[in-house]
């Protein structure tokens, strides 16, 4: 029997949600067994047996109910805590107020723990804490008055119940955290292997007649050069795709930075990136991108028709740097400060601003004759 997953954007597959739930699923039916087995001993204690065994009962229709059942929603899950801590609770109507003074067994003795141990599997360990702490207080006030030795057997089961919600919630966690890996590792090597077959295939054809068209139509020159300058850029597009091939899957709220930046590649921008991915907030890879396209645009509006741009992307631990350098004749000094008191924003709004709104910083080298860089430094969350 398989369950679909209970938590949205979970990365658990329904084989290992399956032997997760199926784990709680054991444990709740042995939980049960032993409730009625040790109910059925001391039956004769109880002021209202009958009642007990209703609500036993109860339990035991629960239980097949969760057993065969192939989902379980938020409500499912909060009448499943709901009817743990309320069968402890009622063990202090039923029982015998000097056994339960005494420390005995409550009504339903380990049947809860399967509750905690099923919302730890739901919600990770915090779900898990959160269900113990609620048996825990069903706990205490079915205890009622303490003594010295129903006091430490009721805090030795706590204990004991709150590090099961930890721990199994964790391991789920990690569980969870594996597969996303393995499936990103799986991704991405599927693509590496697309990425090598349209290598292979395109090669020696596209890439071929999209190469002479390039340079045979710059050395013929008029309407041929355009043409020529089209089938470049076309050319450098389809090497970039092939060399990076597609975009792996990223873990949720992330992009990749070298991804965004390698599409705008063409015959007079030269894009280089590191290797492998680099993952950032999606919204810091969309204020990069945005701003990177706002100093190419600067290129080809200042820097020259025939001028070439360089971006650079470094990855380094704690920070993301991209650098945009040019070959045009670079900024006049004091060009940057007039245009920023005449209220034109294009540097300002359009590269420091969207770099500024995500905590990074940005600087310009300008040097008359030599080109423009411009640095822009963004620091890892965290």
């Amino acid at each position: 029997m398989t369950r679909p997953e209970r938590r949205a954007g979970s990365e658990l597959d329904d084989t290992d949600e399956a032997r997760l739930w199926r784990v709680v699923d054991v444990f709740r039916i042995a939980a049960l067994g032993y409730a009625v087995g040790l109910h059925a001993a001391a039956a004769d204690m109880y002021r209202h047996p009958l009642i007990a065994w209703g609500v036993l009962a109860v339990m035991a229709g629960w239980t097949a109910f969760l057993t065969f059942r192939p989902g379980r929603e938020t409500v499912v899950m909060l009448v499943d805590l709901a009817l743990a801590a309320g069968t402890v609770l009622a063990t202090r109507f039923l029982d015998d107020p000097e056994r339960i003074a005494g420390g005995a067994q409550t009504l339903p003795v380990i049947w809860p723990a399967a509750a905690v141990l099923g919302w730890a599997v739901w919600r990770g360990w915090r779900g898990g804490l959160l269900a113990a702490v609620v048996v825990s207080i069903a706990d205490l006030v079915e205890l009622g008055r303490f003594s010295a030795w129903s006091a430490n057997n009721t805090g030795n089961n706590i204990v004991l119940l709150i590090l099961a919600g930890l721990i199994v919630g964790y391991a789920a966690e990690v569980l969870r955290a594996g597969r996303a890996q393995m499936a990103a590792a799986v991704a991405q090597q599927a693509a590496t292997a697309e990425r090598d077959r349209l290598a292979r295939d395109i090669h020696d054809s596209v890439l071929q007649v999209l190469g002479f068209v390039h340079r045979d139509g710059t050395q013929r020159g008029g309407a041929a050069a355009d043409l020529a300058r089209l089938a470049g850029e076309q050319e450098v597009r389809l090497r970039t795709l092939i060399s990076n091939g597609p975009t792996a899957p990223t873990a949720a709220g992330a992009a990749d930075l070298r991804a965004a930046l390698s599409r705008h590649a063409g015959v007079r921008i030269t894009i280089s990136c590191p290797a492998r991915p680099v993952l950032l907030p999606a919204g810091q890879v969309s204020a990069l991108e945005a701003a990177t396209l706002a100093a190419l645009d600067n290129v080809a509006q200042h820097a020259g028709e025939h001028a070439r741009a360089w971006v650079l992307l470094e990855e380094e631990p704690d920070r993301v740097t991209v650098t945009v350098r040019d070959d045009g004749p670079g900024i006049t000094p004091g060009r940057l400060e007039a245009a920023r008191a005449a209220g034109r924003i294009g540097i300002s709004g359009s590269i420091r601003g969207r770099i500024t709104e995500i905590g990074g910083t940005v600087e310009f080298v300008c040097t008359p004759g030599e080109g423009t860089e411009v640095e822009m430094r963004v620091p890892r969350a965290g």
